[in-house]
């Protein structure tokens, strides 16, 4: 039959009779003839507990002693399930992170496996046996044999490095949800349960539903090709499926630390529209792209900046053939977009720019690593190419720069990253977009995995909606419009191990003492908003930008689906959401499978529900989360 690596979470196996019931899982499991390998965290609270106890005898506790102490959480449930399952009859062995042979950096709180020596592992499988393993530990590689914790969500990075490892047929992580849900349950009852959803949907979701499942465990996957399946703990329903494409050979050795883009794509097709000085009030992105809608005009990306007085930038990309369509539309709504209390001064004006191309990045391995599109626009600027337009997700980061600069971008891009470069490689597609149609969920055990169905129905334009009221906002005005500025930005934050999610990049350009500047807004964790203020006011005069400002009452929500490429309605219909409830656009960033807005921080949730309902992603069963 198969290989499967389970994994299941504290409230899982929160009490003697969780144990005992995810004993008679694992078992029943097995009798179906399956090898299996479990990875289980702590019991219930018990990682609270021991931060609580740490934190009680220090304010601020050594991270060494703190792995030390949190790794033993593990320890009691597996020895408890190995006992469990032993007494059903089924022969158990517990392990360690370290006895399984999980190598990490030497890096306390926070340690990325470097590969997983399977040896001992295998031979116990032989043997007949369930090995359980303590999720979320590991053990450094330096010789001094130091216990290591993976962070939050190491136990679902445990559990699916060992699926990698071992070439499993698939890893199930089980929860206390069904599964992934269209939004958070918490939020909206009637959130809808997915039967399957892509990886790189998944990844750019990383807050979707309840937090169900860790990005970094969704990078293993998909890098690895490793069918992952998410269910519930409570029931024998089938959950929902995480599609990944196919491995590419890819080498265990170093296993989360691989490099963190795997394709450099472009696209010299292009043109950009921008309409300057629009009002800054709700409705008027979902006016512009309701009409653009309308036409039939297909756009690529969207970015609307931060607002300048009482009007801000919209611009957008659309391939050249439609762009005279795409420049009618916006030049005959642009009158209509005025400002009433001075016509004149503050009328919208339309730019189009033609020669243009897209230039990104791409890869699971970008996501909580600060220095990679630091070093992409380092890359450009050696390469004297300037960046007209940024846009930013979780897996890509895209660039806008002059058409005739776009082949020595791309060569600098491929040589920096060490991705061997393709002749005429457009964007590539999402090699697991069409995946998500060929999982059978009547069919909870399809064999390793035998996902492809005849029976295949359209991918709907958006799976899920997310909102992150962690995030603040920062905002650089008056930033030297050349090339290298962005670089030496992003690189300053990459050095304060300061993740950047938007980007975005003001159109409007202003000539000061001769001198073209551009305003530049980024979102940060609300943790670190007042650190990188800080420190980038502090080198503000001596790189020659303006003044820093920190909003920390935002909130970002987004929405995801590989089905809406070439669907030009979804961007309107988001915005018109939006404008219905009067919550106002801040910023616009777009991948190609995904928008994200920022709104008040007050109007988070009200933005998440109204955008919920707007894409008819309610179902009719209401989810509870238990505490």
């Amino acid at each position: 039959m198969a290989l499967i690596v389970q994994k299941y979470g504290g409230t899982s196996v929160g009490s003697v009779e969780r144990i005992q019931a995810v004993a008679q899982r694992v078992y029943k499991t097995v009798k179906a003839g399956n090898s299996i390998v479990v990875v289980v965290s702590a019991m219930g609270k018990t990682t609270d507990g021991l931060v609580k106890l740490a934190t009680e005898i220090s304010p601020n506790p050594n991270r060494r002693e703190m792995d030390m102490l949190l790794s033993t959480g593990e320890q009691v449930t597996i020895a408890l399930l190995s006992m469990a399952l032993q007494e059903l009859g089924q022969p158990a062995i517990s392990m360690t992170g370290a006895q399984v042979g999980i190598v990490t950096e030497a890096e306390h709180s926070r340690a990325r496996i470097l590969h997983i020596e399977t040896t001992r592992l295998t031979r116990h499988i032989n043997e007949g046996k369930v090995v359980v393993v303590a999720g979320f530990q590991g053990t450094s590689s330096a010789g001094e044999m130091e216990i290591t914790t993976l962070g939050r969500g190491g136990s679902d990075t445990s559990a699916v490095a060992i699926a990698a490892a071992l070439r499993a047929n698939f890893c199930e992580i089980y929860t206390d949800v069904p599964g992934i849900l269209t939004t958070d349950p918490r939020l909206v009852a009637e959130a809808q349960l997915m039967d399957a959803i892509t990886c790189n949907e998944m990844l750019e979701l990383a807050s979707l539903g309840a937090k169900v499942l860790h990005p970094r465990a969704v990078e293993i996957a998909r890098n690895y090709g490793v069918p992952l399946v998410v269910r519930s703990s409570w029931t024998d329903d089938p959950g929902t499926w995480v599609i990944s494409p196919k491995p590419q050979g890819r080498s265990l050795i170093n296993l989360e630390i691989a490099r963190p883009v795997d394709h450099v794509e472009f696209d010299t097709d292009q043109a950009k529209v921008a309409l300057l000085r629009v009002p800054d009030k709700p409705g008027v992105a979902a006016r512009l792209f309701g009409e653009i809608s309308r036409q039939k005009v297909d756009v690529d990306l969207i970015i609307q900046s931060i607002h300048e007085g009482n009007s801000n930038d919209i611009a957008f990309t659309v391939t050249t053939p439609i762009l005279k369509r795409a420049e009618a539309v916006t030049a005959a709504i642009a009158p209509a977009l005025r400002s009433q209390s001075n016509p004149k001064f503050d009328e919208a004006e339309v730019m189009v720019e033609h020669n243009i191309a897209k230039v990104s990045i791409a890869g699971a391995g970008m996501i909580g690593r600060p220095g990679v599109a630091a070093k992409m626009f380092a890359t450009l600027a050696a390469a004297e190419v300037n960046i007209q337009m940024i846009s930013t997700s979780e897996v890509k980061v895209s660039c806008v720069v002059n058409a005739a600069e776009c082949d020595r971008a791309v060569s600098a891009l491929c040589t920096a990253f060490e991705i061997e470069a393709k002749s005429g490689e457009l964007l590539t597609p999402n090699p697991c977009t069409d995946a998500i149609n060929r999982v059978s969920p009547a069919n909870p055990y399809p064999d390793a995995i035998n996902r492809v169905s005849p029976h295949s129905s359209p991918t709907p334009p958006v799976r899920g909606v997310a909102l992150d009221l962690n995030q603040a906002r920062l905002a650089i005005r008056q930033l030297l419009d050349r090339p290298g500025m962005a670089a030496k930005l992003f690189g300053l934050l990459a050095q304060h191990n300061i993740s950047v999610d938007m980007i975005i990049q003001s159109q409007r350009c202003r000539v000061i003492n001769g001198v073209p500047r551009r305003d530049i807004a980024f979102t940060v964790s609300r943790l670190d908003g007042e650190n990188a203020r800080e420190m980038l006011t502090q080198v503000a005069a001596e790189l020659g930008w303006g003044e820093v400002v920190l909003d920390s009452a935002i909130a970002k929500v987004s929405i995801v689906g590989a089905g809406m490429v070439g669907q030009p309605g979804v961007a309107a219909k988001m915005f018109e959401a939006l404008a219905q409830q009067q919550i106002n656009i801040q910023m616009i960033a777009t991948s190609e499978i995904k928008i994200s807005c920022v709104v008040a921080q007050e109007q988070g949730v009200k933005a998440l529900q109204a955008i919920h309902a707007a894409f008819g992603l309610a179902g009719s069963e209401k989810f509870v989360v238990p505490a």
